[in-house]
This record gives structure tokens, C-alpha cells and sequence, in this order.
């Protein structure tokens, strides 16, 4: 499985390396919600949660599901605006006004891409949520099974899109004030440097060179045509497209490890956010009984499949189902395995059953299958 970018005919001038602070704004609210995913980043994480404002905080929560389970696009708008430059901006402020660009369809596509599962690869007016009941009822139920505050934020998403952005807005606003302004001080001097230092190896070494150095995980095929990253998920895009404008842009992170994100919505022009630095899991040591039984248990490929999107976020037996179609029974089935084997645990969300891996237990299995199913 694997993210393809079409990059026959595109001019290597048009493949650049940028900072984005609202890109890296949204890695740092992931890393707040899923520590578990970052124990590098443990230090951080701890300081800044306790030092939140508890009403920031639970209006973090009302939107959570934008950065925790998945990213959403809303944190790359450069992207995805016809006629911009496709380039993130400099500064936060400038970024949120590129944002406000965007129209109400694009934004709330984005805005919902992480709550309904088939949105990312569907497109016309007959799939909008805006537009379509049908369309809208399937975002809400889904919205539902994420607990009543992601289904609230939805509601209001699609009744007043207006003020959900303006709400939006003075969200990212009061972060940036609360912790981010001082954190993207402290780590843009380090991404802007890679970002000149790959680009100068592209321009020098070339494309092949360079992917290798952004992550082990990316290639180019010989004719220089096809740019594939090894992910769990199937998808592909071009950076060709004219609706947007030929390109295809590289964002460093300091919070991302071990997620190598790969934008590849329709309609947007593709980017690659790859993590600078890896660092190691802490592991512990555990019986050779239950590391047999987990490795058993992770051998079936299906398995394996469920344990990327739990690794993620919470999910019903019906929406992974839903999203790997099979059978719910099936479904059942593999997720018995996994909690026998100790790697994952259920809890009850009103009237939903939702399934998540433990992490921890995980990461003692080592830490290149953590970075494979995160990235």
C-alpha cells in the first residue's frame, strides 16, 4: 500500500521545502491530545498542558477530532487555494488570512475529512455536506460515534459556517498567545535551515538524493514520474493539477515523528510533512508467552490494517467495517485477537462500543512498527 504523486513534467524549481507555522500549530494540538504517539516529546507535552487555561482547553476538546485521530487539511489552506501562491506563509496571522480565503466548501471539507471516512476521496457537489442531506446525515453519524461534542461541533459547522470559522480562527489565535508563539520561535531557525539544506541537495544531488534524506519511506521510480510513500493507505494525486497550480511542497516538523503525513486531497496541491529527527522508544521487558502471542496476533494482515486506524483514535466495530469492508462479525473477530494479545482495550461511549490500541504495550514491540502504522 501506498500514496502516489504524479510528478511527470514538473520542473524541479516547482519542488520546494518550507516551513509552516499553522502546519506545525496543528502538529503540536496532536501531540497535546495523543502524547502516547510522542514520548520524545514528553517534557513539552507535560509543561504545556499544565500550564493551559482550562477554558482553552476544553474548547480544544470541541474540535479535537481536526488534529487527534487524523490532520485535517484546514492546516495546510496554502494548498488548497485556487490562484494563491502555493506556499505556506511566514507567520501564523498570515496563514489564518490565507485560511480565511478559502470557501465554505473547501473548509468544510476539510474541516470534516477526519469524522467521515469516505469524504477524503469523494468530490462534486453531490457529495458536499453543505449541499446534499444524504451527504450530511452520513458526516453527523459518523460525527455521533466520536461522542457528543465532535457531533455538536459538526452541527454547528454545517448550520453557521461563518461563525465556526471566525470561532476557529480565535482558537489557533489564543493558542499561538497561550504556548505556540514561544514554540515556533524556538524550532522555526531549525526548520528553515533543513529547508535550505534540501533544497540545495535537490538542486545539486537531485530528487532520489534528497527523498532519502526527507524519509526512508519515500521514493522516486527510475523515469523520475512517480513519487511513492510507503504508508499503510492507498491513495494518489497529482502535482500537476491545473485547478491549482503546478507544485509540490515539502513542510518540515518538529512534533510529527513518527507520522509522514502526505496531502493528497483532490483539488489541492499535494505536500509531503515529514518529521526531522527519530527518537527512540523506551521499551521494557516482557514474557516470551505474551511477545509470541502479539506477534501471532499482528501476522494476519488484516490485523494489522485494524491496528492503523486504532492507533489513530477510537473506532466502533462498525466503522471499521465500514471503512475496510468486511463484516462487522469479522471485524469482531480480529479485534479479539488483539485484546487477547493485550493490545487493545474497549471503552463504552454512550450507546457505542469504541476499540483503541494501547500504545504502550505497542511500543514495546519495537519502534519500527510503531513508525509504521503512525505514518
Amino acid at each position: 500500500m501506498s500514496v502516489t504523486i504524479d510528478i511527470a513534467g514538473l520542473p524541479t524549481e516547482r519542488i520546494t521545502f518550507a516551513p509552516s507555522p499553522l502546519a506545525e500549530l496543528c502538529m503540536a494540538l496532536h501531540a497535546l491530545s495523543q502524547p502516547a504517539h510522542h514520548p520524545g516529546l514528553n517534557s513539552w507535552t507535560t509543561a504545556t498542558a499544565a500550564s493551559l487555561d482550562p477554558c482553552l482547553a476544553d474548547r480544544l476538546l470541541e474540535a479535537d477530532f481536526m488534529w487527534r485521530s487524523s490532520f485535517s487539511d484546514i492546516f495546510m489552506p496554502f494548498a488548497g487555494l485556487p490562484g494563491g501562491t502555493g506556499q505556506p506563509a511566514a507567520t501564523l496571522a498570515e496563514a489564518l488570512d490565507v485560511l480565511d480565503r478559502l470557501d465554505d466548501e473547501r473548509f468544510v471539507r476539510a474541516a470534516l475529512e477526519q469524522c467521515w471516512l469516505a469524504l477524503y476521496n469523494e468530490g462534486g457537489p453531490s457529495s458536499s455536506p453543505l449541499a446534499n442531506p444524504a451527504a450530511r446525515a452520513k458526516a453527523l453519524e459518523t460525527a455521533a460515534a466520536r461522542g457528543p461534542r465532535q457531533l455538536d461541533f459538526s452541527v454547528r459547522l454545517l448550520d453557521d459556517t461563518a461563525s465556526v470559522r471566525v470561532w476557529m480562527r480565535r482558537l489557533l489565535e489564543d493558542c499561538d498567545e497561550a504556548f505556540f508563539a514561544e514554540t515556533w520561535k524556538r524550532v522555526e531557525p531549525g526548520q528553515s535551515a533543513d529547508a535550505r539544506h534540501k533544497t540545495e541537495v535537490l538542486r545539486r544531488k537531485g530528487l532520489p538524493t534528497v527523498l532519502k534524506e526527507v524519509s526512508a519511506a519515500l521514493s522516486v521510480d527510475a523515469a523520475g514520474t512517480t513519487i511513492t510513500a510507503d504508508k499503510m493507505v492507498n491513495g494518489s494525486t497529482t502535482a500537476t493539477d491545473p485547478r491549482i497550480g503546478a507544485g509540490l511542497v515539502f513542510v518540515p516538523t518538529n512534533f510529527g515523528w513518527p507520522h509522514l503525513l502526505v496531502l493528497h486531497a483532490p483539488g489541492w496541491r499535494p505536500v509531503v510533512h515529514y518529521p526531522l529527527g527519530s527518537p527512540e522508544l523506551t521499551s521494557e521487558p516482557g514474557s516470551v508467552e505474551l511477545l509470541q502471542r502479539r506477534m501471532e496476533a499482528l501476522a494476519h494482515p488484516m490485523r494489522m490494517m485494524l491496528c492503523r486506524s486504532l492507533a489513530r483514535a477510537p473506532f466502533t466495530t462498525s466503522e471499521l467495517a465500514t471503512v475496510y469492508g468486511i463484516t462487522a462479525p469479522e471485524v469482531s473477530r480480529h479485534l479479539a485477537v488483539l485484546k487477547k494479545a493485550g493490545l487493545m482495550h474497549t471503552r463504552r461511549q454512550g450507546r457505542y462500543a469504541q476499540h483503541q490500541l494501547d500504545l504502550p504495550a505497542v511500543a514495546r514491540i519495537g519502534s519500527d512498527f510503531i513508525e509504521g502504522i503512525l505514518r
